[in-house]
């Protein structure tokens, strides 16, 4: 816990070191960039061939074979989805801190989701975002955030002195993928990461708990 007043005092040169610029460690300007125009101009002949319902507080998990477009909708008032992605073998994974890195802590149209290494590729490419208007707000929130990482039952049992709940997104989410492949929750449970939060609206707090 950060104290409210410093415990040693600022150095001489302390109005100097804040001056200093910032360097940026992941310059992106040779990042591959998708084929946006192309896949956008694709979605104009889209068919949909399943749909997903997620029931309040809970997950599913659904197959999204390669160049298809998947799309998350919020269909009964505001909601948050903590989304996972794996590959068909479930050997690679969404790379949440690594897809911050490169692309900044929200995420929307012509931003890529990374996978683990060693593979390191785009797993999937935003094509459209219906809520890209809403930018920077005065807090400084914005949506679909790559921030966090999901809520969990054991999180929670620390911060609520040995409370229990088991609707948390992690709980959610490692239900779901055991249902889909059929694997014991405690070997499921291993292959849920942290995730994209779309629809959240999150930023930076200055101190723990804030936003």
């Amino acid at each position: 816990m950060k104290p409210d007043t410093p415990d040693h005092a600022a150095p001489a040169d302390a109005d100097a070191r804040r001056q200093i610029a910032p360097v940026t460690c992941y310059p992106v300007k040779d990042l591959p960039h998708p084929e946006l125009p192309a896949m956008q101009a694709a979605r104009a002949g889209w068919v949909k061939v399943s749909e997903t319902l997620i029931p309040p507080r809970d997950a599913r998990c659904f197959d999204v074979p390669a160049g298809h477009f998947f799309r998350i909708t919020s269909v009964e008032g505001p909601q948050v989805g903590d989304l996972n992605l794996w590959s068909a073998d479930l050997s690679e994974r969404f790379y949440s801190g690594k897809t911050r890195a490169l692309h900044g802590t929200h995420l929307s149209t012509g931003d890529q989701l990374w996978s683990s290494f060693p593979t390191m590729r785009p797993m999937a490419t935003i094509t459209d975002d219906t809520l890209d208007w809403y930018g920077f707000d005065d807090y400084g929130l914005s949506v679909h955030d790559v921030i966090g990482t999901r809520c969990d039952p054991y999180t929670h049992n620390l911060l609520s002195d040995g409370g229990q709940y088991h609707h948390c997104c992690h709980s959610n989410l490692t239900r779901a993928l055991a249902s889909k492949r059929g694997l014991p929750l405690p070997e499921a449970e291993k292959l849920v990461h942290d995730v994209l939060n779309v629809f959240s609206a999150p930023g930076f707090p200055v101190r723990p708990g804030n936003i």
